[in-house]
């Protein structure tokens, strides 16, 4: 690698990266500078829904850009209108908010929450969230998260975000105060491992929350976008939540998020929300191109399909290695490895070719394109099969 020709001390310091720049991607593969090509089963953390470079999403920003960049979120423009009447169209939901990060997205939500306990809750503020959440890394998303290593940075944190037990009815019933506004939580907690809220906890959640008078806010910025088989994963429980925001496949890599809220929950005033790239035409082309795609029917079945299939070949290799279960749903899975080796796994696949996520140190995550192939699946447990065998090789010598 020539320094001179890539300076990364240019760029802060803020995770660890292995010295490789990326040119190229189309579909489910990568290639660096020297040539190399990576099968991939990160996709930006779930972010390209279509894999590398989608045509359609390609074809919309071309065309979008020739006519429109922005004019303002003080005006309306086209493609943020039709994004957002389609998105209203096929959720339960009435009104959109657009923004650039998931982080703003849920920033937004608990601003909203708080908003709406103003005018409705004689003031309520508080939030129940969850161990093990995580909503972003803004101030206030970080504090609303429940990630262990969040706790000691940036203090002193924004306050309001009691923590409850994901799949604990009981532990989201003793937070309930005269405080309370809502209860947020992702449907499975992707970042602490792939840990999925169960249906019956969801239907439960929602009866609970109506009980209340409170607003059920659910982060699907890594479920949405048909990720796990569904357009939104609310779906699969039969409930309908008061807010829902959206992230990371709905641009198909480009940076656009989502505010999804009922009527009643829509409670914002003039002022109260904004943002300078929010709504523009150049993303929201590009969101409208891929939900267009994703929400299709056969689409979604071919969702369910094939990650039933990347579900069972993880099952049948976990059974051969003597590792553990395989959590998640659709094209969200995660392998428990047993044994704090997933940082070598991924840095032995990476040299292999393949681009694999430990977000435990005992733990591998899945996140394909939804439109990944059984013959990319295949290549990716061949290379990680042997992998693991290598390790378990090496283990007993040892």
């Amino acid at each position: 690698m020539n320094i001179a020709t890539h300076p990364f001390d240019a760029l802060m310091d803020i995770t660890a990266r292995p010295p490789t720049v990326f040119v190229r991607g189309e579909g489910s593969f990568l290639w660096d500078d020297s040539g190399k090509r990576y099968l991939d089963f990160m996709q930006g953390w779930a972010v390209n829904c279509l894999g590398h470079s989608p045509p359609v999403v390609v074809d919309a920003l071309a065309a979008q850009a020739r006519l429109l960049l922005t004019p303002s979120p003080a005006f309306y423009n086209a493609p943020s209108l039709k994004l957002a009447k389609a998105l209203v169209d096929q959720s339960c939901f009435d009104q959109v908010f657009f923004t650039n990060s998931g982080a703003e997205a849920n920033e937004g939500a608990i601003k909203l929450a708080r908003r709406y306990g103003a005018l409705h809750r004689d003031g309520a503020y508080e939030i129940i969230t969850f161990e093990g959440g995580f909503h972003g890394r803004t101030l206030a998303t970080m504090s609303a998260s429940g990630k262990k290593a969040f706790e000691p940075l940036f203090e002193p944190k924004v306050s309001g975000f009691p923590k409850a037990r994901l799949n604990d009815l009981e532990s989201v019933k003793r937070l309930i105060s005269d405080k309370t506004v809502g209860v947020m939580l992702e449907p499975i907690q992707g970042e602490a491992g792939v840990w999925p809220a169960t249906d019956q906890f969801l239907r439960e959640l929602r009866t609970l929350t109506r009980e209340h008078g409170l607003l059920l806010i659910v982060d699907e910025i890594q479920t949405g976008m048909g990720r796990t088989g569904k357009l939104f994963h609310y779906e699969h429980a039969e409930i309908k939540p008061d807010i829902m925001t959206l992230g990371k496949g709905i641009g198909g890599g480009v940076p656009l998020a989502a505010l999804l809220a009922t009527e009643q929950a829509s409670c914002f005033e003039h002022g109260d929300q904004g943002g300078t790239f929010n709504g523009n035409p150049l993303m929201c082309a590009a969101g409208l191109a891929v939900l267009q795609q994703v929400s299709a029917p056969d689409f979604l079945r071919s969702v369910v399909d094939t990650g039933l299939y990347l579900e069972s070949e993880l099952q049948r290799m976990s059974a051969r290695h003597g590792l553990g279960e395989v959590r998640g749903k659709g094209l969200l899975l995660a392998l428990d490895l047993k044994h704090p080796i997933a940082a070598r796994v991924v840095a032995q696949a990476f040299d292999d070719g393949v681009l694999l996520n430990a977000p435990r140190p005992d733990a591998l995550r899945f996140m394909p394109a939804l439109n990944v192939t059984k013959a990319e699946i295949t290549a990716m447990i061949d290379c990680l099969d042997a992998i693991l065998t290598r390790m378990g090789a090496a283990r007993r010598v040892a």
